[in-house]
């Protein structure tokens, strides 16, 4: 029977009836949850009807895993490649440091080379911080890489714990708990990987093994994180679903009942449910100051929770961008595409090319009259990316007039009108190409070409206005 212990929370003003010594439960079988995770069907969402109080730290911000999880789902990137990306990631997050820190492997001589071209950029934010495994001959690679913090690999949940270790969870529990006193004997903080921790047992190994390393870090005076992955994508936030998939159950449960402190706290999410910016919003909203996200979502099979994704939901949330600089996004994008010959999706939301075009007559109609009616926040200021229209057999006049006024940046004055003969010709010759079979849209060399086989004048015009 786990002892209680009733205390006043200086943030809610309500006495608490807090369970506090959770013990081991050290199973002789494994528990799967098979009720749940049967294999064979889709797994399953079960609601309990138990609701956790939203409990929004003070700070939150994203921390990166782009050169480790990330990178295990692209091509290697160059140590180059890295020490750029490092630099953006680093603009992206602003003074403040809201991008907090950066994982790097440290297996490869290639590895090692990146971690040090990164030191040497002198760069408060993101902090370098390294990933191994539970073992000591791993820690020897963090001692000698210089850096203050590691994350240690702790798998939690019993698929881990019994099918891929061949462990008793007392035997995991002991073999974490002494590579993690071997990081504190050394000063370095560790960051504890929960693996798997939305199939785990929480009260039965999750807490437990939290409770002993909160006991650690009161010992050592070190803090010891936790990051709580939800590895397979298992994670659901919506209100009263019951654990091991609740995400806000995980963050309440480890604060309230294992006296975890929010900025030890950090969701690790993969998307293989679509879930992953929801899951790490609702990790911000019920207590967890972290979220660890990589660039353009890059990750293990479906990928991990985008940064940029959760660089816009922080200033949804907090109202302000905290001196972040989103036009680091594109330039991102950009980079990825152009250095990397990564192909980003183009309707991927805030780095997609056509994120923010449109194809629809109507669309472009109302975006002609007024932008914000078609578009979700200023692009052109925030992100550095104009909103566009793709011409095609829809856009009709509406369309092709916006595009001749973004493209060459038309100041008001000199915008022209769907009715513009211009316009009017560039739309019948737009259509019948398509009526001689062609599917698809119009590139802007292509329409250039066309405003120069109509009125050739017309295009000094229209540059010579742009400059004014």
């Amino acid at each position: 029977m786990a002892k209680r212990d009733v205390r006043f929370n200086e943030k809610s003003n309500l006495l608490e009836d807090r369970v506090y010594d959770y013990e081991l439960q050290d199973v002789k079988e494994p528990h799967l949850f098979r009720e749940l995770f049967d294999y064979e069907s889709i797994p399953k969402i079960a609601f309990n009807n138990r609701q956790v109080p939203i409990n929004m730290p003070e700070e939150i911000w994203m921390t990166d895993t782009t050169f480790r999880d990330g990178q295990q789902s692209t091509s290697p990137f160059t140590v180059k490649q890295i020490a750029q990306l490092f630099k953006l990631m680093s603009r992206l997050g602003g003074k403040k440091g809201l991008v907090r820190q950066s994982e790097f492997f440290l297996y490869s001589q290639k590895d090692k080379d990146a971690v040090r071209a990164c030191q040497d950029l002198g760069l408060k934010f993101p902090e370098i911080t390294t990933w191994i495994r539970a073992n000591e001959k791993d820690f020897e690679l963090v001692k000698s890489a210089g850096v203050k913090e590691t994350g240690i690999l702790v798998s939690c949940s019993d698929y881990h714990i019994f099918k891929k270790m061949n462990l008793t969870r007392r035997q995991a529990l002991d073999k974490y708990l002494g590579i993690v006193k071997s990081a504190l004997s050394h000063d370095i903080i560790p960051r504890c990987h929960f693996e798997d921790i939305t199939r785990a047992d929480f009260y039965g190994f999750v807490v437990p093994f939290a409770i002993e390393l909160m006991k650690l870090a009161e010992e050592s005076g070190i803090p010891v994180k936790i990051r709580m992955c939800d590895t397979m994508g298992f994670g659901v936030s919506f209100p009263g679903v019951t654990l091991p998939r609740s995400v806000q159950g995980i963050v309440y449960g480890l604060n309230h009942y294992a006296n975890v402190p929010h900025a030890w706290l950090e969701w690790h999410g993969h998307n293989d449910f679509y879930k992953v910016v929801s899951n790490a919003s609702t990790a911000w909203l019920y207590g967890a100051s972290a979220v660890n996200c990589s660039l353009l979502g890059i990750g293990e099979r479906t990928g991990n929770c985008p940064l940029e994704a959760m660089a816009v939901e922080y200033a949804s949330l907090r109202g302000s961008m905290d001196g972040m600089d989103f036009t680091a996004i594109t330039d991102i994008a950009e980079y990825f595409e152009k250095e990397i010959n990564y192909i980003v999706p183009p309707k991927t939301p805030f780095v997609g090319r056509a994120f923010n075009s449109t194809r629809a007559g109507i669309h472009a109609d109302g975006m002609l009259k007024n932008e914000e009616i078609y578009n979700i926040f200023d692009t052109a200021r925030i992100l550095g990316r104009p909103a566009r229209v793709a011409v095609d057999k829809t856009s009709g006049n509406a369309g092709i007039a916006f595009w001749i006024n973004e493209y060459y940046k038309l100041p008001d004055e000199f915008k022209v009108e769907k009715n513009d003969p211009l316009v009017l010709k560039m739309k019948e010759m737009v259509d019948a190409e398509y009526e001689t079979g062609r599917s698809s849209s119009f590139g802007d060399d292509e329409l250039v070409n066309l405003i120069y086989v109509i009125d050739s004048k017309r295009i000094r015009k229209l540059t010579s206005y742009s400059m004014q």
